[in-house]
């Protein structure tokens, strides 16, 4: 088993070095002929939609980013822990203005029926599945819980 760092699925998503965009694909080949079996991480995908979203760099949809790497990610020889939970927040990714790290957390929420986020971030708002609250403060709090004064 081998792990696949980002630089590998972007070399091969946007073929800007078609030397290493063909290696790559051989590469995904014997994972799909299951002749070598790779291994990914959530972490690893969120860095590839980052970096293909990124106007500096190739400026890609969400939706674009979603139809290269769905294909990809159901390689069969291609591993990745809970990659229904990836594929699905592929599918929050391009339906919603969100990041990918915010569409994971919403996926991980419906794997596991959390109606309910608590975070500052109002992007969670444009998903209506999904209920933002904010932490409610009662009193001011002079040292945060845990800390020493």
């Amino acid at each position: 088993m081998y792990f696949v760092d980002t630089n590998i699925f972007v070399r091969y998503l946007t073929k800007d070095d078609p030397a290493k965009a063909y290696a790559c694909l051989e590469l995904f080949k014997q994972a799909e002929r299951n002749e070598t079996v790779l291994f990914t991480s959530e972490t690893v995908i969120a860095e590839v939609a980052y970096v293909l979203s990124s106007p500096r760099l190739y400026g890609l949809t969400h939706a674009e980013i979603r139809e290269r790497l769905v294909p990809l990610l159901t390689v069969s020889g291609l591993k990745l822990p809970d990659k229904t939970v990836c594929l699905r927040a592929l599918e929050i990714y391009a339906a919603h203005a969100v990041d990918f790290e915010d569409a994971l957390a919403v996926a991980h929420m419906e794997r596991h029926h959390i109606p309910i986020i608590y975070s500052y971030d109002r992007d969670f708002d444009k998903i209506s599945t999904v209920q933002r609250m904010e932490p409610a403060s009662t009193q001011f709090l002079e040292t945060p819980p845990g800390a020493t004064p």
